[in-house]
């Protein structure tokens, strides 16, 4: 159940996130079948690229993490049809809003606990 509930959440931050970002459309169907796509690529392909990218990732203070979601949302972009970006300054601002929007839905759950 916890599982569901967070690609819910997903989904529908998927859907705030593009529609505050420019250059990034979805429909009902991409955005869930996106929030299952980037779950996976958040836990299969992201962590590689994160060590892999280390150095860079420490000279930059940790911002390049930003450019590897924007990369990750471009892959997933890419796989998922329903799902478009246009282009990659698109994706890094989807990746951005994304992360800010996750983040107020998590201050708002914990609040609720």
């Amino acid at each position: 159940m916890k599982l569901l509930s967070h690609w819910i959440v997903a989904a529908v931050s998927i859907g705030i996130a593009a529609y505050l970002v420019p250059g990034v459309t979805v429909d009902l169907a991409g955005a869930i079948i996106t929030a299952i796509v980037l779950g996976a690529l958040n836990y299969f392909i992201r962590p590689l690229l994160l060590v892999l990218t280390l150095p860079i990732t420490v000279l930059t203070l940790g911002l390049f993490s930003l450019i590897i979601n924007a990369l990750l949302v471009l892959v997933a972009a890419a796989v998922v049809p329903g799902f478009v970006v246009s282009g990659f300054w698109s994706a890094l601002l989807f990746a951005l809003a994304l992360a800010v929007v996750n983040w107020v839905f998590h201050l708002w759950s914990n609040q609720n606990d």
